[in-house]
């Protein structure tokens, strides 16, 4: 990793940080490719039961860093080639197995607001800021970054977003779906820390299947039989027994993911 996509683990939960704050967190191409990096290693980590993405300082992220646009997205090719990388962190980001939450604060906008959109869970302070006002900028959002946010909220918000190139605050963001849940800022960093425990409660390999179920229930295509038997993969886990022997006797349960 470079110095701006940061990892840090304690125990099950690993922490990724977007951090370039001199510009908002801004989001250059190297640090699209490090975080699909991260994303790609913490997939192949079965230690990992939470992934927090988070921005440094007061905010999550501004979205590109448009410095760069002119050299590295200037034709064509350029601009395919760039926005694959982009494309392949935010599918690392939505199906990473593990449960992901972003702790969003100030900034949430264009890149970033695509980050947030691929977390299973989007926790904001009342100071966060949701949009992606690229219109002024004279340019569209590509349509794999598109389809992200079109998974979390309606045709009709992204147009507000995109047409209007309205910014929302949090209460609004919440309203419409682009965030879970907001808090004063002085309680973000608890009501995330209150969500990871409750995550790292459960049973890791039930958080993976359910992710699974979600994005395959998003297709209006019924259950095959064979996926029908597939849900029921839980009665041959340790975590199932344990689930049922520890509710009986009344205590805690203490699963182990397999």
């Amino acid at each position: 990793m470079t110095d701006k996509i940061l990892l840090a683990i304690e125990g099950a939960l690993t922490t990724v940080t977007l951090s370039n704050p001199d510009k908002l967190n801004a989001i250059d191409f190297s640090m699209w490719q490090d975080l699909r990096r991260a994303m790609e290693r913490i997939a192949q980590d079965d230690t990992v039961r939470c992934v927090v993405l988070q921005g440094a300082g007061a905010h999550f992220a501004a979205g590109g860093d448009l410095e760069e646009f002119q050299r590295l997205r200037a034709t064509l090719e350029q601009a395919l080639a760039y926005h694959d990388e982009v494309d392949k962190a935010l599918t690392a980001i939505r199906y990473c197995p593990h449960p992901t939450v972003a702790m969003i604060r100030g900034a949430c906008i264009g890149g970033g607001l695509e980050i947030a959109a691929c977390c299973d869970i989007r926790i904001c302070d009342d100071t966060a800021r949701f949009g992606a006002p690229i219109n002024k900028l004279g340019f569209s959002m590509y349509p794999g970054e598109m389809a992200s946010l079109l998974e979390i909220c309606s045709q009709s918000v992204l147009a507000e977003m995109l047409l209007e190139a309205r910014i929302l605050d949090a209460g609004e963001a919440v309203r419409k779906n682009l965030a879970s849940r907001a808090v004063a800022p002085e309680a973000l960093r608890s009501e995330v820390d209150a969500a990871v425990c409750r995550i790292l409660a459960g049973a890791p390999r039930v958080a993976g299947w359910h992710k699974q179920w979600m994005r395959r229930l998003a297709h209006d295509t019924p259950l095959s039989g064979e996926e029908k038997k597939a849900a029921f993969a839980f009665l041959d886990t340790e975590d199932y027994r344990e689930g049922l022997t520890a509710f009986l006797e009344k205590r805690k349960p203490r699963f182990v993911g397999r």
